[in-house]
């Protein structure tokens, strides 16, 4: 038999230190991730910081965790209540992704995606498993006519709006835009 863990003070107090660091990582992205600014953004001190996280790796994946959680959340708020086929879907999602008040989440998925591609231990995996939930949402929110269609159109969806993305942070939005029309 499973049993529920009450959470205590500490529990909370590590869920609102989550909610900091991860507005101070959107508001100014991983580079800004080190520990004392990480500390500064809590409203702690650094010691304080690693009694509640075993180490800094920890408070990055957590962090990046709550990120995600928000995106998932913003996405599913601003989406069909029923599965769309793959255009209408693309198009739906590529307003609320390229939206500037949801751009910062992007910036940061872009600096992950770029830490990840380079071999980092620490953000490989964290991307991968973002990458591969969205991947799971897609498919979930797709209209398609079996499930061999539904996982190849969430695969699309997925290179669709992240290339998207990808231009638009170079500066071609107008590009974007085009390949909307």
């Amino acid at each position: 038999m499973a049993t529920h863990r009450t959470p205590n003070k500490t529990d909370e107090r590590r869920a609102a230190i989550v909610e900091r660091l991860a507005d101070h990582v959107l508001a100014h992205g991983l580079v800004a991730a080190s520990l004392r600014p990480l500390a500064k953004a809590a409203g702690t001190s650094d010691r304080m910081l690693l009694y509640y996280f075993s180490d800094k790796d920890e408070i990055i994946a957590a962090t990046l965790q709550r990120i995600a959680e928000r995106m998932e959340s913003v996405l599913s708020e601003r989406t069909a209540r029923e599965p769309l086929p793959l255009g209408e879907l693309i198009t739906q999602i590529s307003s609320v992704v390229l939206n500037d008040q949801f751009w910062p989440y992007m910036c940061v998925w872009l600096e992950l995606a770029s830490r990840a591609g380079r071999g980092d231990p620490l953000y490989g995996p964290i991307a991968m498993q973002i990458g591969s939930g969205f991947l799971a949402w897609g498919e979930a929110q797709l209209a398609s006519p079996d499930a061999a269609a539904r996982a190849r159109d969430a695969a699309r969806l997925l290179v669709t709006i992240e290339g998207m993305v990808l231009v638009k942070a170079l500066g071609m939005g107008e590009t974007v835009e085009r390949s909307l029309g």
